[in-house]
């Protein structure tokens, strides 16, 4: 796919792997681009190629370390407005700080919208993201935003292992809309795991399956998997109710603190994730990671082409 010049691609530290693999699906060279930081911690950025007037997409995103990350996306940006960029696109694959998505507690922060302000201050034009946490992120900016779905990757995923009298798990009611859009396309049913969080330590009590789950493979749906708590709680929930082989499959692979050891100790047979976020695959034999390289790269040849996103989606 040959792309006009006006199109420029630029990645700051937190993913390359990724620009680089969307950057050979829309067959463009990797915008030229230097980011560092100095010795007092202070991060600079410097575009090394002209973008006067180019339909420039920064890509990169908001994961470990978080707060850096976020500053080089918001930096770069700053660089491409101030070198004159026709229009700057943030790509930011996944969006940090988005489970602090409303004010639940007395006197809390809503950080999510915070950084929509930030990214928009900055200079974006628009933002292309990722299977947010919550949909009402997207009205935290005035700028148009496109959130595309890994939905379609990891049901292709599941369909092409030819599992039999499968069931599609949500780890929670919050998450049980999106697990009821993969039961559809699956062609199974949907059971949901009613679950209470403790505190604001990631513990959580699960408490029973609703639906019927015994002697199927069960697939567990999540959009984020952090420390792994509560994938692996409802993993043994599920064995305990007599599941035949537990699968789980989420977007956001975070897999912080504990989440490695907790999924290797688990009945997890596999668990399949996306590259919205560095992963290494040689962290744990469960994991299998798809490439989301063709999905935004698609994304950003409709943007840059003036194109339908919804259209990929049907």
């Amino acid at each position: 796919m040959k792309l006009a010049e006006e199109l420029r691609i630029f990645s700051g530290n937190t993913h390359p792997d990724l620009g680089r693999a969307i950057c050979n699906y829309l067959g463009t060279p990797p915008g030229l681009i230097d980011v560092t930081q100095f010795s007092n911690e202070n991060i600079f950025v410097r575009i090394l190629e002209n973008v006067r007037g180019r339909d420039v997409f920064i890509m990169q995103p908001i994961s470990t370390p978080v707060n850096q990350s976020l500053m080089e996306l918001l930096i770069m940006i700053d660089a491409a407005k101030r070198a004159s960029a026709e229009r700057i696109t943030a790509v930011v694959p996944y969006y940090g700080y988005s489970r602090t998505d409303k004010k639940d507690q007395p006197r809390v922060p809503v950080t999510a919208r915070l950084v929509a302000d930030l990214i928009t201050v900055a200079g974006a034009s628009r933002v292309l993201t990722l299977d947010l946490h919550a949909g009402q992120i997207q009205g935290f900016f005035n700028i148009p935003v496109d959130e595309l779905t890994a939905l379609y990757i990891l049901c292709e995923y599941f369909e092409n292992k030819g599992l039999d009298n499968l069931v599609v798990v949500a780890t929670d009611i919050g998450i049980s809309k999106r697990a009821r859009d993969m039961a559809e396309r699956l062609h199974c049913p949907l059971a949901i795991i009613e679950k209470r969080r403790v505190n604001n330590n990631d513990q959580t009590e699960t408490l029973r399956v609703i639906g019927d789950v015994q002697a199927h493979n069960a697939i567990l749906f999540d959009d984020e998997i952090d420390t792994a708590g509560s994938i692996t709680s409802a993993a043994t929930a599920l064995s305990e109710y007599g599941t035949r082989e537990v699968y789980a499959c989420c977007t956001h692979p975070i897999l912080s603190g504990p989440a490695i050891e907790r999924i290797s100790k688990s009945p997890l047979k596999e668990v399949v994730v996306t590259d919205s976020v560095p992963v290494s695959k040689e962290k744990l034999d469960k994991l299998t990671v798809l490439s989301l390289a063709p999905v935004i790269g698609e994304a950003i040849h409709r943007i840059h082409a003036n194109l339908s996103i919804g259209a990929m989606f049907h």
